[in-house]
């Protein structure tokens, strides 16, 4: 599992807003996105919000996505 993790946040992608603010995202994880007041904070945000992501999906019998 965590291989995965490492592999999908290898994905994310980082914008840094007009408001100064980081935003992240994994492209072709839907909802898996993070909004912090740095880098490093989205960037953790975004691995939290990607775990919750994936016991959810097990639990409810979803597919991962292939990374």
């Amino acid at each position: 599992m965590t291989e995965y993790i490492r592999a999908a946040m290898r994905r994310a992608t980082y914008e840094i807003l007009s408001d100064g603010t980081s935003y992240g995202e994994i492209p072709g994880f839907q909802g898996v996105y993070a909004n912090a007041e740095t880098l490093e904070a989205c960037r953790e945000q975004l691995q939290e919000v990607l775990e919750g992501w994936i016991v959810l999906g097990l639990r409810m019998g979803h597919s991962l996505p292939v990374v």
